[in-house]
């Protein structure tokens, strides 16, 4: 069987996806306010207060601590 030499790939139509009422609120409150400036939190400074040490102290720096 001899095969064609030009062949044509279709390409697949794309899926929609289904109404969101809560996209559709969204993009309209950016329309009117615009979209929100990007935040960065702030490091929660307890957590690392109570953070303790991964590896124990070895006996070299036990007895170079204590010189």
């Amino acid at each position: 069987m001899k095969l064609p030499e030009e062949v044509y790939v279709l390409a697949r139509k794309k899926k929609s996806k289904p109404f969101r009422a809560v996209t559709a609120v969204k993009a309209a409150a950016r329309e009117v306010v615009g979209t929100p400036p990007p935040t960065r939190r702030d490091p929660d400074l307890t957590k690392e207060t109570r953070k303790k040490p991964k590896h124990k102290k070895t006996l070299e720096r036990l007895l170079s601590d204590q010189e």
